[in-house]
């Protein structure tokens, strides 16, 4: 009988669910999303869409490929190496250059962002996933990695808006993240600019393809809950300290024509704007880069809620990218001083400590002590 032991890589789930099937739910759970930008942004929106999820699986293919010696003896055994990575492929390449393409923006000059958008689906798959081990084994979240690179070598900071007249906008591209300076200017009133129903909706308001949006989000977030797939309280945990730390941010009340408005209704405008809600549910939630116990997920939400918040704050500038980067190196770390209880850990009753003869003779004496003593003080009184 074979005893071996198998190790795989975490998190190990007790469950007949497979990587596979959970990969599936996510890819339905950002239908909503896909299809509100594909509608917003019109086709620029689904070329990028096409050629983000086209590159990451090409580069996972092709990484595959070389790794397992498709090449060798004049590409004798190319069948048997495509065969095996069908065999094992768990459409997690999908769900990377779906979401890579979410949170991108759109522009009219498409030929210029087609080459920007291969290379950064080339470094999420082959740099941030492939090179550390594939699937569950990477270190960050592979679309939040290559976000911030293609910002950094492309300087991407144009967003443009749907072509709505729901909002009277002066012009449809912005060169800020979404509406962010109206949002966190000290002097600005985005509560009469841009309204929490446009912000709700995505109606107008310049963003990503996938982050304007808000209804299509929370669509996919009650599925992944529906189906198990993330936990309900994670997503709501974050959302809370980020909105209200937001509002505290922000000051108590600052002057409008008229009077003062309380910032506590900048919590939704602050909620619905920028990559928040998107970030906190598909990519804070991702397995392989976020804690594996309870109370490692409990400090993990709260302390990318306060550092999303706080930089937001200070930059004017959407950083929940740079957040999620910055937190999925902290994990190990979680991990490794926020013990987790183990998989089937049942607290032990501590057992009684045995009495030596030694102690069992002297309680018996000071039980005949005790005794004694009674029987003569009730004999005096019956006296």
């Amino acid at each position: 009988m074979d005893n071996s032991i198998v190790i795989s890589t975490p998190p190990h789930v007790k469950s007949k669910r497979t990587t596979k099937s959970i990969m599936l739910d996510v890819l339905i759970a950002l239908l909503p999303c896909t299809v509100a930008g594909c509608v917003f942004f019109g086709w620029q929106a689904l070329l990028i869409i096409l050629m983000s999820v086209f590159s990451c699986v090409a580069t996972e293919f092709v990484y595959f490929f070389i790794a397992n010696k498709g090449f060798a003896k004049k590409c004798k055994d190319a069948k048997a190496v495509c065969r095996r990575w069908v065999k094992q492929f768990d459409f997690t390449s999908i769900v990377t250059g779906l979401i890579l393409a979410l949170i991108l923006p759109t522009t009219n000059k498409w030929y210029e962002v087609f080459y920007e958008v291969i290379i950064g689906g080339i470094f999420a798959i082959a740099i941030v996933k492939m090179l550390f081990g594939g699937t569950g084994k990477n270190l960050v979240n592979p679309a939040a990695a290559a976000r911030v690179f293609m910002f950094i070598s492309f300087a991407i900071t144009t967003y443009t808006a749907p072509n709505f007249s729901g909002l009277d906008l002066t012009t449809g591209v912005f060169t800020d993240s979404t509406n962010l300076s109206w949002l966190l200017s000290a002097d600005g009133n985005p509560v009469t600019r841009v309204s929490v129903l446009d912000l709700f909706i995505g109606t107008g308001v310049a963003g990503c393809i996938g982050e304007t949006c808000k209804a299509a989000i929370i669509l996919g977030y009650v599925y992944l809950c529906v189906r198990k797939v993330i936990k309900w309280w994670q997503p709501l945990l974050f959302i809370a300290v980020f909105g209200f730390t937001a509002v505290f941010m922000s000051g108590f009340a600052y002057v409008k024509t008229g009077g003062y408005i309380y910032n506590i209704q900048l919590f939704l405008p602050h909620l619905f704007s920028g990559g928040v809600l998107f970030g906190a549910v598909f990519m804070f939630t991702d397995y392989s880069t976020s804690p594996k116990g309870v109370y490692g997920q409990i400090v993990y939400y709260i302390a990318a809620a306060l550092l999303v918040a706080i930089l937001r704050y200070f930059t004017k500038f959407e950083v929940t990218s740079f957040v999620i980067l910055i937190m999925n190196l902290f994990v190990p770390l979680i991990d490794k001083y926020i013990i987790r209880r183990p998989f089937g850990y049942v607290k032990t009753k501590k057992a009684k400590k045995a009495k030596s003869v030694e102690e069992k003779v002297e309680e018996a004496a000071e039980n005949m002590i005790v005794d004694t003593t009674a029987e003569a003080k009730s004999g005096k009184e019956g006296n």
